[in-house]
């Protein structure tokens, strides 16, 4: 089974750190992984996207034109790569910076409110997990404990204190996701 995915934001969202999480988890399972970062000069507040592939196979290219999964959590990149999901993909997004959703008939869309999840939880560097706990709730791409495990291995050893919260967030993030019809 193969999943290709893209992860579209703004620089400060987590967009890449989500990423790298998915693609350690993959590797840990034993997956073949890609992961792929795009980005511009600026660091927080300019676009961000990356993209990860999860695949029992060798993975031939991580240049990817279309998307089994994307989650969007800006109004330009749903501007750009909605059109990109593949029929029958799964369009995941935060309801906070999205103007226009534009749905389609031929894509699961799932809309995810952690932009208001994490002002909940006081701490809006969660804003990611909760986004990542969704995904995994639509589309179980890898074990939680295995993004557990990739999460750990992605901070730095100072902020393993986070941990915890971190989890919480996750696990929050797998009960707010709700359909769109």
């Amino acid at each position: 089974m193969t999943h290709e995915l893209i992860i579209a934001g703004f620089g400060g969202q987590g967009v890449l750190s989500m990423g790298k999480i998915l693609a350690y988890s993959g590797l840990t399972e034993g997956k073949e992984v890609s992961w792929m970062p795009s980005y511009g000069p600026e660091q927080r507040g300019g676009t961000a996207n990356v993209t990860v592939i999860l695949s029992d196979d060798s993975i031939s290219s991580p240049i990817l034109n279309t998307y089994d999964i994307a989650i969007i959590l800006n109004q330009p990149s749903m501007d750009k790569f909605r059109p990109r999901i593949k029929p029958g993909g799964i369009l995941l997004y935060d309801g906070y910076g999205i103007r226009n959703l534009s749905p389609r008939p031929d894509v699961r869309c799932f809309r995810i409110d952690a932009m208001d999840a994490a002002a909940e939880m006081q701490n809006d560097k969660v804003f990611n997990m909760l986004i990542l706990g969704g995904l995994l709730r639509v589309s179980p791409i890898v074990k939680l404990e295995n993004v557990l495990l990739g999460l750990k291995k992605s901070l730095p050893e100072r902020h393993h204190k986070l941990l915890p919260m971190n989890e919480a967030a996750i696990r929050r993030g797998m009960e707010i996701v709700r359909e769109v019809v």
